[in-house]
């Protein structure tokens, strides 16, 4: 009499990863004097002002499905031992500013899930590469 294990019972249960608890996305990063103007703001108003005023550039899904494509999705935040990290709880929100590098990055909160993110980001657009047609070549210099 043979007996099947669990595992060996669903082929699928074996390439399947188990769940994530949650990731980080890019938002903005933003350097130089761009940055200057946030760590002004953070120095006078505080990191929650700056925070509130990044989260403009969060377009929701289109900002994660960016992210996904582009690669900006980490298992921890992003940061080296001088930056300064504020994590704002109630929105998701982490601020990363460094004044010594002169950058500001902010990064939202998010729970993947496999089926969410195999629909959600389309494949590489192929850039129009099958529509190109070779250049047409100019005569080069004569002698």
């Amino acid at each position: 009499m043979h007996s099947i294990s669990p595992a060996s019972s669903d082929p699928m249960a074996l390439s399947v990863a188990p769940p994530v608890e949650h990731r980080w996305m890019s938002i903005v990063f933003i350097q130089g004097e761009e940055a200057g103007a946030v760590l002004d703001m953070i120095d006078k108003a505080g990191p929650e002002t700056a925070i509130h005023h990044l989260s403009q550039w969060d377009f929701g899904t289109e900002t994660k499905d960016a992210a996904l494509v582009n690669g900006y999705v980490y298992a921890e935040i992003p940061q080296s031992p001088t930056d300064r990290v504020v994590r704002d709880k109630s929105s998701g929100y982490a601020l990363t500013y460094n004044h010594q590098f002169a950058y500001v990055s902010l990064l939202r909160r998010f729970d993947p899930v496999v089926e969410d993110v195999r629909g959600s980001v389309a494949p590489p657009a192929r850039l129009g590469f099958e529509r190109q047609r070779p250049a047409r070549r100019a005569n080069g210099l004569r002698l």
